[in-house]
Order: structure tokens, then sequence, then C-alpha cells
């Protein structure tokens, strides 16, 4: 006989949910600028109701989605500026990560760190950006969790997403080239005793030359809440 195990207690649903939904806006299957329903995204995973507007709470917190009372909850505009801003304080978190991690690597993390960005190359010169993405997320990975700073972890968690989403965008050739060289200088300093503010000055460059592509931009929302004429409300359940 099969094990009883019992339903999904509703945390885990809720969980699912908000990781769905923030996949399907950071890779833009959900736009910027469009309206969403809980039921008819709960329709969609296939789950109840409950744990969807959990997740969409939780979504709004972090900025990729908006909710006005009485109108509508739409996936947030992409903003160049609203990125920067957080892009600053994920450079920040990383460098704090890089200043913990870094005397403390193993060989093993630094295979680990050069075999990410062997893949993070050949995703650039085939022009896959989903592939360089994660690569470049293994890369860094390896410093945030030799770190072992948990605050820091969660902070660069709950930012990424609206960072990556303009970052798709313009990802382009000129900036992942520079980013694999960046990315080897820093496995080296990470690799010789008493290098730490090297490394530390090189993952700075490399959050920066992100920042230098998040030159600021017109918002892409397609309806602009100062102008009565552009509302259009809409229920939201």
């Amino acid at each position: 006989m099969a094990p009883s195990v019992g339903p999904a207690p509703r945390v885990l649903l809720r969980d699912e949910a908000t990781a769905r939904l923030r996949d399907a806006i950071v890779t833009g299957r959900l736009a910027p600028g469009q309206v969403v329903k809980d039921a008819e995204l709960a329709a969609s995973l296939g789950l109840s109701v409950a744990p969807v507007r959990a997740a969409l709470t939780r979504l709004i917190d972090e900025g990729l989605v908006e909710s006005k009372p009485q109108s509508h909850t739409r996936v947030t505009p992409v903003s160049a500026a609203a990125v920067r801003e957080a892009a600053v304080v994920v450079r920040a978190m990383h460098e704090v990560a890089t200043r913990e991690a870094a005397p403390h690597l193993t060989p093993d993390d630094l295979a680990t760190m050069r075999a990410a960005n062997e893949r993070f190359a050949a995703a650039v010169r085939t022009g896959d950006v989903e592939a360089a993405l994660a690569a470049d997320d293994a890369l860094h990975a390896v410093l945030l969790d030799r770190c072992g700073n948990g605050a820091v972890r969660a902070t660069v968690d709950r930012f990424t997403p609206g960072i990556r989403r303009l970052e798709r965008q313009r990802f382009a050739a000129p900036h992942g080239q520079d980013s694999i060289t960046l990315h080897a200088l820093l496995i080296d300093a990470c690799a010789v005793p008493g290098e730490t503010d090297v490394a530390v000055a090189l993952t700075t460059a490399i959050w920066t030359a992100l920042l230098d592509e998040l030159d600021p931009a017109p918002s892409s929302d397609p309806a602009d809440p100062a102008d009565p004429a552009s509302a259009t409300p809409e229920e939201t359940r």
C-alpha cells in the first residue's frame, strides 16, 4: 500500500505559485503592463485561488506586480530607473559576498566558478541568453553560498528578478564578452591569498558594467497613471 502523505501544505502551494509567476514575469511570458486576474492565473497554474493571491501579494512586495484598488492588478512596467536602484543594492551585496567568501574558497569552489564561466562564454558565443544568465548565476552563487551571510543572499534573491527583466532585454554580445574577461580575472584574484581587495574591485566592475547598460530610459508603461484618459479600470477578482 502506498504511504499516505496528505495534501501539500498551503505555504508550499503559495511558494510554488510565487516561483512560477515570478519566472513568467522575468521571462516575459507575462508582459510588462499586462493585467492579471487571480482566478485566471489559478486556472492556468492548476491551483486554487488562495495560494495565487498570496503569491501576488509577495510579488507586489518584490516590485514585479502592482495593484490599484478598484482598478487593476498588473505586471509592473519595466523602469530603467527602478532597475538601476535595485542593481546598486545587488552590486553592494555581491561586493560583501566576495569580501567574505574569497579568503575561504576551496579548489573545488574555484573549479566550479571556472566551469560556470566556460558555460557562460559558450552561451554568449551562441547568443543563448537563458544559458548565459544561468551560468552567470552559478558562478556568483559560489561566492554567495561560501560567504555564509543569509541576509546577503536574501537581499540578492529579493532584488535580482526585477533586474533580470531588463537585463534579458538588453543582453548584448559586447557586454557578455566583457563579463567573460572580468569573471576570469575575478576567479584568478580569488585564487590568490591576500588578493581579496582585487576580487572585490573586480566584482564592482562586473556590476558597474551592468549599470552602464541601464541608461535611464522612458518606462515601457503603456498607460501613464498620471493621465486619467489612459486608465482602464478592470476588476482583478
